[in-house]
């Protein structure tokens, strides 16, 4: 089976989708179509652009393995130049012919019988697909903190993954809620230009330092002339990440006091004022948080125009934001730096399975798949960035990747030998997330209450170790692990209707 009788539906257009698609191109197998609810590629990149949006990886590990860049402008790249630089993949490999834009997928039903997913779109279309690749992120819509008066405020207010460019914070007064990842950027880039920028923490967060620099040119040169350097920086970022990577996910006093010292010495090197530091210093263990880095964060609330509260929120008003000890805060303008509302709890969209079972009801218990990837009783449906695969230390690529290659494998021995499905069993499922939830108990996540967690305390979220041994767990398909569905007959008799291509 090859060519347009084999369809296959990749979901989203960010680094997963496009990576799925150059793969499944290299590997000779052309019959997919991209579907993007927005009307451009990007994901994450496309949607944060707010001032000093960057990626909190090395740029020579935070790209695509077999489409390596080597003139990004510095160690950590902005979210423009990675954007730029998906943008550039695309057309390279001419995926535009292959997408459909606007257009998002709003329910899935598997047909067992002839082994085929039916897609609907927003817009009713329906669409059959052997193959689901689904790469819709975890980080996509934005979470809006639960305050009261929030609509009632007349000033500006938008949310980091949201940026307003037409509003300029120039002369302004301007709060931001939040100390999180988006925070730690924003927050240093809009102050020289506030009046007065007012920062709300709620819980400090450890941050360690970034060293970022710019390329000079000889470098971007010496690197595109002789890829061999790009490939060994590639590596040495990666195993540098792999082998700190204990420091911030395992459960270990000594580990953690590296990582709490390393944090302290760059918050004395950026803050003088004890009394700052002191505001500004976490009491949870380092790492049950996502750590963050940052060269000059702390460093801007040694600023005379930036205020630091930490009195709790109580409401917002028309002219500012009220704490609970009673004081205003008049603001001009007010940033969330709120984050993403965490979608590995439930389905993005109604998805049914074999005898009827919906994605939701398999996941009532905690969102688990086989090695992140696979479900039970959801054939032939791939998830990317699943259940415990999201890493506490080094580039999600890294694992992205790894499960690009895994679904190409499947999708290849379903052409090659005609299968109708494959189809993870329970039990193997079963005994995989069981030893993913045995470590967990040995990992620092669940020392305190933060997103990686969901409402019972468990982990659904990251994976408990070295992203390399997630590679090698995931290198081989071995179809022991799955029930596999054969047709009855030639499945060239079966309606097996390919999916509508972009004109």
């Amino acid at each position: 089976m090859q060519g347009t009788d084999f369809p296959i539906a990749i979901i989203g257009a960010g680094f997963a989708g496009i990576g799925a698609a150059i793969q499944l191109e290299k590997a000779g197998i052309e019959s997919f179509t991209i579907f993007e609810r927005a009307d451009e590629v990007g994901g994450t990149w496309r949607d944060n652009t707010y001032p000093g949006a960057a990626c909190d990886v090395p740029s020579h590990v935070y790209s695509l393995s077999f489409e390596q860049n080597p003139d990004w402008s510095q160690r950590y790249a902005p979210s423009w130049e990675i954007q730029d630089y998906l943008l550039r993949v695309v057309d390279k490999w001419k995926l535009r012919e292959r997408m459909r834009l606007n257009t998002e997928i709003v329910a899935a039903r598997f047909d067992e019988g002839a082994g085929v997913w039916n897609l609907t779109t927003n817009q009713g279309d329906e669409f059959r697909a052997r193959v689901v690749l689904a790469g819709v992120g975890g980080l996509v819509d934005p979470a809006y903190p639960d305050i009261p008066g929030l609509e009632d405020f007349q000033g500006d207010t938008m949310h980091t993954a949201r940026w307003n460019h037409d509003v300029d914070l120039g002369g302004k007064r301007v709060s931001v809620i939040g100390t999180g990842a988006s925070a730690v950027q924003v927050v240093p880039s809009i102050a020289p230009i506030a009046t007065l920028l007012t920062v709300f923490q709620r819980t400090p967060a450890w941050v360690v330092a970034k060293f970022d620099a710019f390329y000079p040119k000889w470098i971007k040169r010496l690197l595109r002339r002789f890829p061999f350097f790009l490939r060994a920086s590639r590596f040495v970022k990666y195993w540098i990440s792999e082998l700190r990577g204990p420091i911030v996910f395992y459960n270990s006093r000594l580990l953690s006091l590296i990582g709490v010292a390393l944090s302290k010495w760059n918050l004395r090197r950026q803050v003088e004022d004890p009394a700052l530091r002191k505001k500004l210093t976490p009491s949870f263990q380092f790492g049950c948080k996502r750590v963050l880095v940052s060269d000059d964060y702390w460093a801007t609330f040694e600023r005379d125009d930036v205020e630091l509260v930490t009195e709790a929120i109580e409401r917002i008003e028309t002219k500012g934001i009220r704490t609970k000890d009673g004081s205003l805060h008049e603001a001009d303008a007010i940033v969330l730096a709120t984050g993403f509302k965490v979608g590995l709890a439930t389905a993005p969209f109604p998805i049914v399975g074999r005898n009827g079972r919906t994605l939701d009801d398999a996941w009532a218990g905690g969102a688990v798949a086989y090695k992140g990837m696979t479900v039970s009783g959801f054939p032939n449906w791939f998830i990317m960035m699943g259940p415990n695969t999201g890493p506490g230390h080094t580039s999600v690529l890294v694992y992205t990747e790894a499960q690009i290659a895994h679904a190409v494998q499947a999708i290849r021995k379903l052409q090659r030998e005609g299968l109708k499905y494959l189809d993870i069993r329970q039990d193997v499922q079963d005994r995989y997330n069981e030893s993913i939830q045995r470590r967990m108990k040995h990992m620092v996540w669940s020392g305190c209450k933060s997103w990686y967690l969901d409402a019972d305390g468990s982990n659904h979220s990251l994976y408990p170790g070295f992203a390399a041994e997630y590679v090698l767990r995931t290198r081989r398909l071995d179809p022991r692990d799955y029930e596999i569905g054969r047709f009855a007959e030639d499945p060239a008799e079966h309606d097996s209707r390919p999916l509508l291509t972009t004109q």
